[in-house]
């Protein structure tokens, strides 16, 4: 978990509990923060991808409370753009601990890993 002074943890889903989150939250968003490139050759159904301030922009327009889970390749860089939407008010963060690493093993074998 990272902390920020003002907001403590950022709370960290294992893939099975990010999978069963996301069911359980249909109205949440799953951020892919990979590049296109990573992007390209593997996803999870029903991410997002934003690398741009235009697609970032986007996610801040969301209601502040709503429930958004980070995705990156093994889970450092999501962690930290978690810390950053949750600077930016978005108070309903997670990350997805071990990336999409993790989710391929875990959850969805079909998920390419690279």
């Amino acid at each position: 978990m990272t902390t920020s002074p003002s907001t403590g943890p950022i709370p960290e889903l294992s893939a099975k509990a990010a999978a069963e989150f996301l069911r359980r939250h249909p109205e949440a968003k799953l951020v892919d923060v990979r590049t296109d490139e990573e992007y390209a050759i593997a996803k999870i159904p029903g991410a997002v991808l934003i690398n741009t301030l235009e697609q970032a922009q986007e996610i801040l327009n969301l209601p502040k409370d709503t429930p958004i889970v980070f995705h990156c390749h093994h889970g450092m860089r999501s962690l930290q753009a978690a810390g950053y939407f949750r600077e930016k008010g978005c108070t309903n963060v997670f990350n997805l601990a071990g990336g999409i690493e993790a989710w391929s093993l875990d959850v969805d074998p079909s998920v390419p890993r690279y």
